[in-house]
Formats: C-alpha cells, structure tokens, sequence
C-alpha cells in the first residue's frame, strides 16, 4: 500500500492572501460604523443641547444665539471632528400668542470624514444631521 504525500509548501502564503485582506475589510468596517454611530449621537446630542438653550431665552434673536452656541459647545466638547458643520435654530415659536403651546426646532449638521479608513467604496464623507425641538414654557411671556 503506497502512501501518497501531497506537497504544502505555499499553503500558508494562499491562506494569508485569502484572510488578511477579509479581515482588514471586517476592520475598516467596524470603524467606520463605529464613527458613523458616535457621529450620530453626538450630532443629535448637540440638537438637543440646541433647542434647549434656545427654548430657555425670552426673545428670538437671542434664543437663535444660545441654541448656535450650545450646539457648537456640544460638538466641540464632543469630540467629534467635522468638515462642515451648520446649525439652524427655528425661533418662530416665540410669535406665538402666550398660553398657546410652542416649541423651538435646532437642526444640526456635520459633515463626517470617511477618507481615511482604507476600505474600498467608502465615501469620503457623511453628513450627518438631526433635528431636535424643545417646548417654550407655555404661559411665559415671549417676544
């Protein structure tokens, strides 16, 4: 009875070529869904953060400055790094009549970078935006 030998030399290179490459492309994807996950509550974060402190002033003008700046402190604080970022806070809730409910909107947006994770069909950026809105204090008196 012969036993035939196969020869295994290179079968070690051929499974490197086969997995380091899978498991490079599972490791940019964790990356990049985990930036994308804090990119999103942090940016719904600073909206809420927006629409509370512009929810708190007593006049438009200054309320649209509160939430700008509560939603900066936010994203800054945060730690996340945007390309692009606005915020826009909708004040309109304060032409309202007292004692008919009202409420003011914050929408934020950050523009995410992607460009450096090394996975192929990554885009290089996303943005990322979320709105939030908070109640004006009903029987207050607004202006």
């Amino acid at each position: 009875m012969m036993i035939h030998r196969r020869d295994e030399r290179g079968a070690a290179t051929l499974e490197l070529v086969i997995v380091v490459p899978a498991l490079v492309i599972m490791l940019g994807l964790l990356i990049a869904g985990g930036r994308l996950w804090f990119a999103k509550s942090t940016v719904s974060g600073a909206a809420q953060s927006a629409a509370r402190a512009a929810s708190l002033e007593r006049e438009s003008g200054s309320a649209r400055e509160a939430g700008v700046d509560a939603a900066r402190a936010s994203l800054d604080t945060g730690g996340l790094a945007c390309g692009a970022r606005n915020v826009s806070v909708d004040t309109s809730g304060f032409a309202v009549d007292v004692g008919r409910p009202a409420t003011v909107r914050a929408t934020v947006s950050c523009a995410v970078s992607f460009g450096d994770i090394l996975l192929p069909g990554t885009p290089g950026s996303i943005t990322v935006t979320r709105t939030a809105a908070s109640a004006l204090d009903t029987y207050r008196t607004r202006s």
